[in-house]
């Protein structure tokens, strides 16, 4: 419970290096920092948007309240967490999108690497799993490894109606009813509090144990409500730090100036660089940790900044193309491209200071000094040499990269990881004067699904698809 000092809140903290992205370390490529003031009246118009509608359901800004108004919600969750840890071997999360990656990510980022493959005394849990896809060897692969009897079953979804989650939840209905199990003692939903298919089908079964997905918040701003605290906490994450860590960086964030406010300012640096043809966003964490924090991110800028119209409907194609990267993995895949191909990227560092453990390299080789210099360091040495490196080389090519130190990782500082990109993105969004918080691209794909799968009141959508002109066989080869 370290957070409840102030003391080790502030050595904790999430700081933001961006001195690689300005004309001292980079040259003509950088940022002069007249070119950086001149953003400081949109970078403050783009606060006070945030300030003004924090908490507004209407626009999908109640993600901003939630490190305050959920202890009522946490002390349940908690509850629940002990009674599923002592009740089942297994937990698996059905749902897709923001409700799967966030879980992912956070116990990634939290649990032993190989947690699934310790043993249950050094487990303390059920083993894990989130089925994000609607792959049927997926599906058919988790069954070879999970006992639907001896499984609790976390069903996400605010309206009930998404095809892959109740894709999902039809097999495993399917599956326990078979087992001779009432759905009711294996199943936790996570859904709207009044509406939806969830909702009705928790009615009819007498009440199934369910959590709210607030109306104000979307499926990529979830992960710090029930969508995401009730798998950390069965896998025994400490979710009150994970709040802590976004309440302090968002006290940190209610500075105004662009100058000591790190999300403003990293919002500014992406939008300055996506003004000058940076069109692509590398998140590159030097952590098998924060792999999936990567992978969450990506869906965040992505579904969030992509957008074809402003807020008063003047067209436009916006958005810079999210990519993950993992440090030191892909020096040896994509850095090549980064140091020497188009200047048309930005690449985000999430540095560790400490890791977990150092692991020593032990001496040998002494006949090859390739080898042999190694000894005596230890792999904490290496990573973190190889993270500064990479920035160098970047640097000394003229390549635009920040850095976000971190100075351990846990709870706390994920929870301030977490908040930092959610403002960021809604930074972001405010200077784009775009809506942040919609997703209309992904709506003609799931019409065009529906249609093919015959969903009632898709005709029109079958005979559209059923129209389009015969594949030209001379394009196939």
């Amino acid at each position: 419970m370290g957070y409840k000092t102030k003391e080790w809140r502030n050595s904790m903290r999430v700081t933001l290096d961006y001195n690689n992205m300005t004309d001292k370390f980079l040259g003509a490529q950088g940022f002069t920092a007249k070119k950086l003031s001149s953003y400081q009246s949109k970078a403050a118009a783009a606060w006070n948007y945030v300030k003004e509608n924090r908490g507004k359901d209407e626009l999908y800004m109640g993600w901003t309240e939630l490190p305050y108004n959920q202890n009522e919600i946490v002390a349940d969750i908690l509850e629940t967490a002990k009674t599923v840890r002592k009740k089942f071997q297994y937990f698996v999360v059905l749902g897709i999108g923001g409700s799967a990656l966030g879980p992912i990510m956070a116990f990634n980022a939290l649990c032993h690497l190989h947690y699934n493959d310790l043993p249950k005394i050094k487990r303390k849990g059920p083993k894990f799993y989130v089925e994000d896809n609607v792959d049927p060897v997926r599906m058919r692969d988790l069954l070879d490894v999970i006992e639907p009897a001896k499984t609790c079953f976390n069903v996400v979804s605010k309206s009930g109606a998404t095809s892959e989650t109740m894709t999902q939840y039809l097999i495993i209905l399917d599956l326990l009813k078979k087992a001779g199990v009432d759905v009711k003692e294996n199943v936790i939903f996570t859904t709207d509090a009044n509406k939806g298919n969830l909702k009705k089908i928790s009615d009819e079964c007498g009440g199934i144990k369910s959590y709210v997905l607030p109306d104000g918040v979307g499926g990529r701003f979830s992960q710090l409500c029930p969508v995401g605290l009730l798998p950390a906490a069965v896998l025994g994450i400490d979710i009150k730090g994970l709040l802590a860590g976004a309440a302090y960086m968002d006290h940190i964030c209610r500075q105004p100036s662009m100058r000591k406010n790190p999300a403003l300012m990293s919002a500014v640096l992406q939008i300055a660089a996506m003004e000058e043809g940076k069109n692509v966003g590398v998140m590159m964490p030097y952590s098998d940790n924060l792999k999936f924090l990567a992978d969450w991110y990506c869906q965040l800028w992505a579904e969030s900044l992509g957008k074809n119209e402003t807020l008063d409907g003047k067209p436009c194609n916006v958005g810079q193309t999210p990519v993950k990267s993992l440090g030191v993995t892909d020096q040896h895949s994509q850095v090549q491209l980064y140091t020497e191909g188009p200047f048309d990227k930005v690449v985000t560092f999430l540095s560790l200071k400490k890791y977990a453990c150092e692991m020593p390299i032990p001496h040998g080789c002494e006949n090859i000094p390739d080898v042999a210099f190694l000894g005596g360091h230890t792999m904490e040495e290496l990573i973190q040499a190889e993270n500064a490196a990479t920035a160098y080389a970047l640097t000394k090519a003229g390549r635009m990269n920040y850095t976000l130190w971190i100075p351990e990782l846990n709870a706390f500082t994920l929870g301030q990881l977490l908040f930092l990109f959610e403002l960021q993105t809604a930074y972001a969004g405010a200077m784009l004067n775009i809506n942040t918080f919609n997703q209309p691209g992904v709506e003609e794909g799931k019409k065009a699904t529906f249609a093919l799968l015959g969903k009632s009141g898709y005709a029109e959508k079958k005979k559209e698809l059923d129209s389009l002109p015969a594949k030209d066989s001379n394009c196939i080869i």
